[in-house]
Protein backbone atom coordinates (compact mmCIF):
# COMPACT_ATOMS: atom_id res chain seq x y z
CA UNK A 1 0.00 0.00 0.00
CA UNK A 2 1.34 3.42 -0.95
CA UNK A 3 2.28 5.70 1.91
CA UNK A 4 -0.09 8.56 2.59
CA UNK A 5 0.95 12.11 1.78
CA UNK A 6 1.16 12.90 5.48
CA UNK A 7 3.44 9.91 6.11
CA UNK A 8 5.71 10.96 3.24
CA UNK A 9 5.85 14.45 4.71
CA UNK A 10 6.97 13.04 8.07
CA UNK A 11 9.64 10.90 6.39
CA UNK A 12 11.04 13.80 4.34
CA UNK A 13 11.25 16.05 7.39
CA UNK A 14 12.75 13.28 9.46
CA UNK A 15 15.46 12.54 6.91
CA UNK A 16 16.26 16.25 6.51
CA UNK A 17 16.65 16.79 10.27
CA UNK A 18 18.83 13.68 10.57
CA UNK A 19 21.00 14.95 7.71
CA UNK A 20 21.25 18.33 9.45
CA UNK A 21 22.47 16.68 12.65
CA UNK A 22 25.07 14.60 10.82
CA UNK A 23 26.39 17.59 8.87
CA UNK A 24 26.58 19.60 12.10
CA UNK A 25 28.59 16.82 13.75
CA UNK A 26 30.92 16.61 10.76
CA UNK A 27 31.46 20.35 11.05
CA UNK A 28 32.45 19.86 14.70
CA UNK A 29 35.06 17.28 13.64
CA UNK A 30 36.58 19.90 11.34
CA UNK A 31 36.40 22.47 14.15
CA UNK A 32 38.44 20.11 16.35
CA UNK A 33 41.12 20.00 13.64
CA UNK A 34 41.21 23.74 13.03
CA UNK A 35 40.68 25.12 16.54
CA UNK A 36 42.11 22.68 19.11
CA UNK A 37 43.14 25.64 21.30
CA UNK A 38 39.44 26.06 22.13
CA UNK A 39 39.37 22.64 23.81
CA UNK A 40 37.34 21.12 20.97
CA UNK A 41 38.37 17.48 20.66
CA UNK A 42 37.61 14.41 18.59
CA UNK A 43 38.71 10.79 19.10
CA UNK A 44 37.87 7.88 16.86
CA UNK A 45 37.45 5.53 19.82
CA UNK A 46 34.64 7.72 21.20
CA UNK A 47 32.85 8.04 17.85
CA UNK A 48 30.42 5.10 18.39
CA UNK A 49 29.29 6.58 21.70
CA UNK A 50 28.83 10.03 20.14
CA UNK A 51 26.77 8.64 17.25
CA UNK A 52 24.62 6.65 19.68
CA UNK A 53 23.97 9.79 21.73
CA UNK A 54 22.97 11.79 18.64
CA UNK A 55 20.77 8.92 17.42
CA UNK A 56 18.95 8.87 20.75
CA UNK A 57 18.63 12.65 20.77
CA UNK A 58 17.24 12.56 17.23
CA UNK A 59 14.02 11.04 18.62
CA UNK A 60 13.18 14.50 19.91
CA UNK A 61 12.92 15.70 16.32
CA UNK A 62 9.44 14.13 16.25
CA UNK A 63 8.22 17.29 17.95
CA UNK A 64 9.33 19.39 14.96
CA UNK A 65 8.12 16.88 12.40
CA UNK A 66 4.57 16.90 13.77
CA UNK A 67 4.21 20.50 15.00
CA UNK A 68 2.88 23.49 13.11
CA UNK A 69 5.08 26.52 12.50
CA UNK A 70 5.15 29.33 15.03
CA UNK A 71 7.70 31.65 16.62
CA UNK A 72 8.63 29.00 19.19
CA UNK A 73 9.25 26.51 16.38
CA UNK A 74 11.65 28.94 14.70
CA UNK A 75 13.72 29.66 17.82
CA UNK A 76 13.25 26.20 19.30
CA UNK A 77 14.88 24.46 16.35
CA UNK A 78 18.01 26.58 16.81
CA UNK A 79 18.13 25.56 20.47
CA UNK A 80 17.54 21.94 19.44
CA UNK A 81 20.57 22.15 17.13
CA UNK A 82 22.67 23.86 19.79
CA UNK A 83 21.98 21.10 22.34
CA UNK A 84 22.82 18.45 19.72
CA UNK A 85 26.17 20.18 19.23
CA UNK A 86 26.80 20.23 22.96
CA UNK A 87 25.96 16.54 23.36
CA UNK A 88 28.47 15.73 20.61
CA UNK A 89 31.16 17.91 22.20
CA UNK A 90 30.38 16.42 25.59
CA UNK A 91 31.35 12.95 24.32
CA UNK A 92 34.88 14.18 23.57
CA UNK A 93 35.32 16.86 26.22
CA UNK A 94 38.40 16.61 28.42
CA UNK A 95 37.03 18.88 31.13
CA UNK A 96 36.53 17.29 34.54
CA UNK A 97 32.89 18.08 35.43
CA UNK A 98 30.25 15.33 35.63
CA UNK A 99 29.49 14.84 31.93
CA UNK A 100 26.72 12.32 32.56
CA UNK A 101 24.69 14.70 34.73
CA UNK A 102 25.38 17.57 32.33
CA UNK A 103 24.08 15.63 29.32
CA UNK A 104 20.93 14.58 31.18
CA UNK A 105 20.40 18.20 32.24
CA UNK A 106 20.85 19.43 28.67
CA UNK A 107 18.30 16.94 27.32
CA UNK A 108 15.81 17.73 30.08
CA UNK A 109 16.30 21.45 29.48
CA UNK A 110 15.54 21.32 25.75
CA UNK A 111 12.43 19.23 26.42
CA UNK A 112 11.33 21.70 29.10
CA UNK A 113 11.77 24.59 26.68
CA UNK A 114 10.09 22.97 23.70
CA UNK A 115 6.92 21.88 25.52
CA UNK A 116 5.57 25.43 25.92
CA UNK A 117 7.46 26.86 22.94
CA UNK A 118 5.85 24.50 20.43
CA UNK A 119 2.45 23.81 21.92
CA UNK A 120 1.29 26.99 23.72
CA UNK A 121 0.00 29.15 20.89
CA UNK A 122 -3.54 30.36 21.58
CA UNK A 123 -3.89 34.01 20.46
CA UNK A 124 -4.20 36.95 22.84
CA UNK A 125 -6.80 39.52 21.83
CA UNK A 126 -5.11 42.95 21.43
CA UNK A 127 -6.27 45.69 23.80
CA UNK A 128 -5.80 48.23 20.97
CA UNK A 129 -4.94 48.20 17.31
CA UNK A 130 -4.12 51.21 15.14
CA UNK A 131 -6.01 52.04 11.99
CA UNK A 132 -4.56 51.27 8.58
CA UNK A 133 -3.28 54.83 8.23
CA UNK A 134 -2.07 54.88 11.82
CA UNK A 135 -0.10 51.68 11.32
CA UNK A 136 1.54 53.16 8.21
CA UNK A 137 2.67 56.11 10.32
CA UNK A 138 4.15 53.71 12.88
CA UNK A 139 6.22 52.01 10.15
CA UNK A 140 7.44 55.34 8.77
CA UNK A 141 8.29 56.47 12.30
CA UNK A 142 10.44 53.37 12.73
CA UNK A 143 12.48 54.35 9.66
CA UNK A 144 12.86 57.90 10.99
CA UNK A 145 13.86 56.72 14.47
CA UNK A 146 16.34 54.27 12.98
CA UNK A 147 17.99 56.97 10.92
CA UNK A 148 18.25 59.28 13.92
CA UNK A 149 19.70 56.45 16.03
CA UNK A 150 22.33 55.72 13.38
CA UNK A 151 23.35 59.38 13.18
CA UNK A 152 23.65 59.54 16.97
CA UNK A 153 25.67 56.33 17.05
CA UNK A 154 27.97 57.53 14.25
CA UNK A 155 28.92 60.51 16.41
CA UNK A 156 30.59 58.02 18.79
CA UNK A 157 31.92 55.49 16.27
CA UNK A 158 31.88 55.02 12.50
CA UNK A 159 34.69 52.81 11.19
CA UNK A 160 34.27 51.21 7.77
CA UNK A 161 37.88 49.98 7.88
CA UNK A 162 36.85 47.38 10.46
CA UNK A 163 35.12 45.49 7.63
CA UNK A 164 38.52 44.26 6.46
CA UNK A 165 39.33 42.97 9.93
CA UNK A 166 36.04 41.09 10.09
CA UNK A 167 36.68 39.38 6.75
CA UNK A 168 40.10 38.33 8.02
CA UNK A 169 38.61 37.41 11.39
CA UNK A 170 41.20 39.59 13.11
CA UNK A 171 40.79 39.04 16.85
CA UNK A 172 41.30 42.78 17.38
CA UNK A 173 37.84 43.44 16.02
CA UNK A 174 36.23 41.65 18.97
CA UNK A 175 38.37 43.61 21.40
CA UNK A 176 37.59 46.84 19.53
CA UNK A 177 33.87 46.13 19.79
CA UNK A 178 34.12 45.63 23.54
CA UNK A 179 35.78 49.04 23.93
CA UNK A 180 32.91 50.90 22.27
CA UNK A 181 31.11 53.13 24.72
CA UNK A 182 27.68 54.55 23.97
CA UNK A 183 25.32 56.30 26.37
CA UNK A 184 23.03 53.76 27.99
CA UNK A 185 19.86 54.94 26.21
CA UNK A 186 21.62 55.01 22.84
CA UNK A 187 23.08 51.57 23.48
CA UNK A 188 19.59 50.17 24.01
CA UNK A 189 18.24 52.01 20.96
CA UNK A 190 20.99 50.60 18.73
CA UNK A 191 20.23 47.04 19.79
CA UNK A 192 16.45 47.37 19.64
CA UNK A 193 16.44 49.18 16.31
CA UNK A 194 18.80 46.79 14.52
CA UNK A 195 17.33 43.56 15.88
CA UNK A 196 13.62 44.30 16.23
CA UNK A 197 12.36 47.56 14.75
CA UNK A 198 13.94 47.53 11.29
CA UNK A 199 13.33 43.81 10.61
CA UNK A 200 9.69 44.31 11.66
CA UNK A 201 9.27 47.35 9.42
CA UNK A 202 10.94 45.56 6.51
CA UNK A 203 8.66 42.54 6.93
CA UNK A 204 5.58 44.78 6.89
CA UNK A 205 6.79 46.68 3.82
CA UNK A 206 7.39 43.38 2.03
CA UNK A 207 3.87 42.21 2.84
CA UNK A 208 2.52 45.53 1.53
CA UNK A 209 4.78 45.45 -1.53
CA UNK A 210 6.36 48.79 -0.65
CA UNK A 211 9.69 48.12 -2.34
CA UNK A 212 11.24 51.55 -1.78
CA UNK A 213 10.64 51.58 1.95
CA UNK A 214 11.72 47.94 2.25
CA UNK A 215 15.01 48.82 0.53
CA UNK A 216 15.44 51.79 2.86
CA UNK A 217 15.03 49.51 5.89
CA UNK A 218 17.69 47.10 4.59
CA UNK A 219 20.06 49.97 3.81
CA UNK A 220 19.74 51.29 7.33
CA UNK A 221 20.38 47.81 8.69
CA UNK A 222 23.65 47.54 6.76
CA UNK A 223 24.83 50.89 8.13
CA UNK A 224 24.66 49.55 11.68
CA UNK A 225 27.87 47.59 11.13
CA UNK A 226 30.40 50.47 10.99
CA UNK A 227 28.71 51.93 14.07
CA UNK A 228 28.40 48.82 16.26
CA UNK A 229 31.06 46.53 14.71
CA UNK A 230 28.65 43.63 15.15
CA UNK A 231 29.09 40.77 12.69
CA UNK A 232 25.35 40.13 12.86
CA UNK A 233 24.71 43.73 11.77
CA UNK A 234 26.95 43.29 8.74
CA UNK A 235 25.06 40.31 7.35
CA UNK A 236 21.59 41.09 8.70
CA UNK A 237 20.35 42.99 5.65
CA UNK A 238 21.34 40.20 3.26
CA UNK A 239 20.04 37.50 5.59
CA UNK A 240 16.65 39.12 6.18
CA UNK A 241 16.21 39.75 2.47
CA UNK A 242 17.08 36.14 1.71
CA UNK A 243 14.61 34.85 4.31
CA UNK A 244 11.83 37.06 2.92
CA UNK A 245 12.52 35.88 -0.63
CA UNK A 246 12.81 32.20 0.33
CA UNK A 247 9.59 32.33 2.33
CA UNK A 248 7.69 33.07 -0.88
CA UNK A 249 8.58 29.62 -2.23
CA UNK A 250 9.48 27.43 0.76
CA UNK A 251 7.14 26.32 3.53
CA UNK A 252 7.98 27.95 6.88
CA UNK A 253 8.94 24.78 8.77
CA UNK A 254 11.16 23.58 5.94
CA UNK A 255 12.77 27.01 5.69
CA UNK A 256 13.47 26.96 9.43
CA UNK A 257 15.53 23.78 9.00
CA UNK A 258 17.23 24.92 5.79
CA UNK A 259 18.18 28.26 7.37
CA UNK A 260 20.56 26.34 9.64
CA UNK A 261 21.44 23.39 7.43
CA UNK A 262 22.48 25.31 4.32
CA UNK A 263 25.06 27.66 5.94
CA UNK A 264 26.57 24.78 7.94
CA UNK A 265 26.64 22.43 4.94
CA UNK A 266 28.28 25.08 2.77
CA UNK A 267 31.07 25.51 5.30
CA UNK A 268 31.64 21.74 5.47
CA UNK A 269 31.61 21.49 1.67
CA UNK A 270 34.20 24.27 1.34
CA UNK A 271 36.51 22.62 3.87
CA UNK A 272 36.22 19.27 2.05
CA UNK A 273 37.11 20.97 -1.23
CA UNK A 274 40.10 22.59 0.43
CA UNK A 275 41.24 19.24 1.82
CA UNK A 276 40.98 17.78 -1.69
CA UNK A 277 43.06 20.63 -3.07
CA UNK A 278 40.23 21.95 -5.25
CA UNK A 279 40.00 25.29 -3.43
CA UNK A 280 42.74 27.43 -1.94
CA UNK A 281 42.88 30.82 -0.29
CA UNK A 282 41.75 32.41 2.94
CA UNK A 283 38.08 32.92 2.07
CA UNK A 284 37.28 29.26 2.74
CA UNK A 285 38.78 29.43 6.20
CA UNK A 286 37.16 32.80 6.87
CA UNK A 287 33.69 31.51 5.99
CA UNK A 288 34.09 28.38 8.11
CA UNK A 289 35.47 30.38 11.02
CA UNK A 290 32.66 32.92 10.95
CA UNK A 291 29.67 30.67 10.23
CA UNK A 292 30.53 27.16 11.38
CA UNK A 293 32.76 28.13 14.28
CA UNK A 294 31.74 31.52 15.67
CA UNK A 295 28.02 31.42 14.92
CA UNK A 296 27.24 27.69 15.16
CA UNK A 297 29.85 26.04 17.40
CA UNK A 298 30.29 28.77 20.03
CA UNK A 299 26.76 28.43 21.53
CA UNK A 300 27.27 24.68 22.02
CA UNK A 301 30.85 25.06 23.20
CA UNK A 302 29.76 27.67 25.74
CA UNK A 303 27.78 25.01 27.59
CA UNK A 304 30.95 22.92 27.92
CA UNK A 305 32.89 25.88 29.35
CA UNK A 306 30.11 26.99 31.68
CA UNK A 307 29.64 23.46 33.01
CA UNK A 308 33.36 23.20 33.72
CA UNK A 309 33.67 26.61 35.37
CA UNK A 310 30.56 26.45 37.54
CA UNK A 311 31.22 22.89 38.66
CA UNK A 312 34.17 24.38 40.58
CA UNK A 313 32.99 27.91 41.33
CA UNK A 314 30.04 29.56 43.03
CA UNK A 315 26.76 29.81 41.14
CA UNK A 316 25.43 33.28 40.32
CA UNK A 317 21.82 32.78 41.48
CA UNK A 318 20.91 35.27 38.72
CA UNK A 319 23.08 38.04 40.15
CA UNK A 320 24.52 38.61 36.65
CA UNK A 321 21.24 40.30 35.70
CA UNK A 322 21.94 44.02 35.87
CA UNK A 323 18.95 45.23 37.86
CA UNK A 324 19.43 42.48 40.47
CA UNK A 325 23.00 43.54 41.25
CA UNK A 326 21.66 46.54 43.16
CA UNK A 327 19.76 44.27 45.55
CA UNK A 328 21.98 41.21 45.95
CA UNK A 329 25.67 40.51 46.41
CA UNK A 330 27.42 38.80 43.52
CA UNK A 331 30.67 36.81 43.47
CA UNK A 332 31.37 38.07 39.95
CA UNK A 333 31.80 41.77 39.24
CA UNK A 334 32.26 41.43 35.49
CA UNK A 335 29.87 40.04 32.86
CA UNK A 336 29.96 36.25 32.65
CA UNK A 337 31.42 36.35 29.14
CA UNK A 338 34.48 38.14 30.53
CA UNK A 339 34.62 35.83 33.56
CA UNK A 340 34.83 32.79 31.28
CA UNK A 341 37.36 34.54 29.04
CA UNK A 342 39.60 35.28 32.01
CA UNK A 343 39.26 31.75 33.38
CA UNK A 344 40.17 29.91 30.17
CA UNK A 345 42.15 32.47 28.18
CA UNK A 346 40.17 31.82 25.01
CA UNK A 347 39.92 34.25 22.10
CA UNK A 348 36.98 36.61 22.46
CA UNK A 349 34.43 37.05 25.21
CA UNK A 350 32.22 34.01 25.74
CA UNK A 351 28.64 35.24 25.96
CA UNK A 352 26.12 32.42 26.00
CA UNK A 353 22.44 31.49 25.75
CA UNK A 354 19.86 31.07 28.51
CA UNK A 355 20.85 27.38 28.80
CA UNK A 356 24.33 28.40 29.98
CA UNK A 357 23.58 31.65 31.83
CA UNK A 358 20.11 31.49 33.39
CA UNK A 359 20.56 27.71 33.54
CA UNK A 360 24.03 26.31 34.31
CA UNK A 361 25.58 29.47 35.74
CA UNK A 362 22.59 30.59 37.80
CA UNK A 363 21.10 27.40 39.24
CA UNK A 364 23.39 24.55 38.19
CA UNK A 365 22.63 21.50 36.05
CA UNK A 366 19.99 20.01 38.35
CA UNK A 367 17.67 23.03 38.18
CA UNK A 368 18.66 24.25 34.70
CA UNK A 369 15.51 22.64 33.14
CA UNK A 370 13.37 24.99 35.24
CA UNK A 371 15.15 28.00 33.76
CA UNK A 372 14.71 26.51 30.29
CA UNK A 373 11.00 26.03 30.94
CA UNK A 374 10.73 29.73 31.82
CA UNK A 375 12.46 30.50 28.52
CA UNK A 376 9.94 28.29 26.76
CA UNK A 377 7.11 30.31 28.30
CA UNK A 378 8.68 33.47 26.85
CA UNK A 379 8.76 31.87 23.40
CA UNK A 380 5.15 30.79 23.90
CA UNK A 381 4.26 34.43 24.56
CA UNK A 382 5.77 35.21 21.17
CA UNK A 383 3.54 32.52 19.66
CA UNK A 384 0.45 34.04 21.19
CA UNK A 385 1.07 37.68 20.23
CA UNK A 386 2.05 36.73 16.66
CA UNK A 387 -0.91 34.40 16.11
CA UNK A 388 -2.76 35.39 12.94
CA UNK A 389 0.28 36.88 11.21
CA UNK A 390 1.57 35.11 8.13
CA UNK A 391 4.49 32.69 8.64
CA UNK A 392 6.58 34.81 6.26
CA UNK A 393 5.89 37.89 8.37
CA UNK A 394 7.02 36.07 11.53
CA UNK A 395 10.08 34.53 9.86
CA UNK A 396 11.24 37.79 8.32
CA UNK A 397 10.68 40.06 11.31
CA UNK A 398 12.33 37.51 13.64
CA UNK A 399 15.09 36.46 11.22
CA UNK A 400 17.91 37.72 13.46
CA UNK A 401 16.57 36.33 16.71
CA UNK A 402 17.92 32.75 16.51
CA UNK A 403 21.49 34.07 16.65
CA UNK A 404 20.54 36.48 19.41
CA UNK A 405 18.94 33.80 21.57
CA UNK A 406 21.87 31.43 20.98
CA UNK A 407 24.51 33.94 22.00
CA UNK A 408 23.13 36.11 24.80
CA UNK A 409 21.17 35.49 28.00
CA UNK A 410 17.39 35.57 27.85
CA UNK A 411 17.14 38.81 29.83
CA UNK A 412 19.58 40.53 27.47
CA UNK A 413 17.66 39.31 24.43
CA UNK A 414 14.38 40.59 25.85
CA UNK A 415 15.60 44.05 26.81
CA UNK A 416 18.80 45.01 25.00
CA UNK A 417 17.90 43.38 21.69
CA UNK A 418 14.26 44.38 21.71
CA UNK A 419 12.47 41.03 21.75
CA UNK A 420 9.81 42.47 24.04
CA UNK A 421 9.41 45.43 21.69
CA UNK A 422 8.92 43.05 18.77
CA UNK A 423 6.34 41.13 20.79
CA UNK A 424 4.46 44.39 21.42
CA UNK A 425 4.54 45.30 17.73
CA UNK A 426 3.23 41.87 16.76
CA UNK A 427 0.53 42.22 19.40
CA UNK A 428 -0.87 45.52 18.10
CA UNK A 429 -0.42 44.81 14.39
CA UNK A 430 -3.81 44.84 12.65
CA UNK A 431 -3.91 41.55 10.79
CA UNK A 432 -5.46 43.24 7.75
CA UNK A 433 -2.90 46.06 7.67
CA UNK A 434 0.01 43.90 6.67
CA UNK A 435 -1.71 42.63 3.54
CA UNK A 436 -0.98 43.91 0.08
CA UNK A 437 -2.09 47.50 -0.53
Amino acid sequence: MALSQKAMHYIRFGVLIWFHLLVSCLALIFVSELYPQYHVHFRWDALPQALAVIAGYYLLSAAFISSEFNFGYFIGFSFFSMIAGYLWLNCFSEFQYDHHIASISACASIVALLLPALFLKSPIRPFWTPSHAGFSKILDSILLLSGMTLVAGAMYNFDVAQLVRLIKLDADIYLARETLKFPKLLDYLLGITATALLPFAFACFVERRRGGRAAAALSLLFLFYPVTLSKIALFSAVWIGLIALSARFIEARLLTILSLLCPVALGVFLIVLRKLGVLQGSLVGSYFALINFRMMTFPSLAMDYYNEFFSKNELTHFCQISFLKAFASCPYHEPLGIVIYNAFGIGGYFNASLFATEGIASVGPWFAPLAAFAGGLVLALGNRVSAGLSPRMVLTSAALLPQIFLNVPLTVALATHGVLVLFLLWYITPRTSVQHE
